[in-house]
């Protein structure tokens, strides 16, 4: 009688300790395998896979909702179902296989790709395996999560080591990282190869339309426009790009700054 009653603890125990762990920190999917083990009745200890519409089943008890619940709150559930069949049942809810572990890492200054979560990783973590490059524009990224931005800016964490930023990531995250306009001229319309230029310091339209393939067929040389945000706003510069190359006018000639937009627009014919 003892033995049977210190098993029964032990069960109880481990019960409670599979579900805590992951309390707060995974939430159940479609595609994640459970195991489903309900003491001394072995006809209802069963492994089931949650259905693409959230549900599983279960031996006496039918269809149960499991998607967003954490284990531990499916074990409360299948508890209570439980009640009608077993007599004080006690039931513990282990995940086997997990299809719903992952975030979305998104953006034109990162690949793209689904990352698999391995336990319990953090925004450091994540970002420091994915090493996002030149391209990335740290400042404006964010984290998503559930049409909620929860983190906006990454640079103070990535860059300078500030981690009271840092956040645990959970399932179904979505990580958006810009492309990092500031670094580069765009070139566009009717040029040879529109295209975005590395920046360089003193950079000239001349230069970044000759990289760009100069004029196309079609350009109107003369209706070459420089935009240029600064400060949140938006000033357009024109230039005469026929009086600059055929001419010579060197008044022409536009310095550039980072993030500026060079277009050529077509001429009528």
């Amino acid at each position: 009688m003892k033995n049977a009653f210190v098993t029964i603890m032990f069960i109880v125990a481990m019960a409670v300790i599979t579900a805590s762990a992951y309390a707060g920190e995974y939430r159940l999917g479609s595609g994640d395998s459970l195991a489903i083990n309900v003491w001394g009745e072995p006809d209802l200890t069963v492994q089931a896979a949650i259905r693409p519409d959230g549900v599983i089943t279960m031996p006496g008890v039918g269809e149960v909702n499991a998607a967003e619940k954490t284990p531990s709150e499916l074990q409360k559930v299948l508890v209570d179902k439980l009640k009608a069949l077993v007599r004080n049942p006690i039931v513990t809810v282990t995940v086997l296989t997990f299809r719903n572990n992952s975030v979305v890492v998104h953006g034109q200054g990162v690949e793209p790709k689904v990352v698999p979560l391995d336990g319990r990783t953090t925004l450091l973590q994540l970002l420091s395996s994915i090493a996002p490059g030149n391209t990335a524009d740290l400042k404006n990224a964010y984290v998503m999560r559930k049409d909620k931005k929860i983190v906006e800016g990454f640079e103070q964490l990535f860059l300078r080591g500030d981690t009271s930023g840092d956040i645990v990531l959970e399932p179904g995250d979505r990580v958006f990282i810009p492309y990092r306009e500031d670094r580069f001229v765009f070139v566009l319309g009717a040029v040879q190869a529109p295209q975005a230029i590395p920046f360089y310091e003193g950079a000239t339209i001349l230069e970044v339309i000759l990289q760009a393939g100069g004029f196309g067929k079609y350009a109107d040389e003369n209706d070459t426009v420089i935009v240029r945000k600064v400060g949140g706003k938006v000033s357009t510069i024109k230039v005469k790009g026929e009086d600059l190359i055929k001419r010579g006018d060197l008044e022409q000639n536009v310095g550039l700054v980072a993030g500026d937009y060079v277009i050529v627009r077509e001429g009528l014919f």
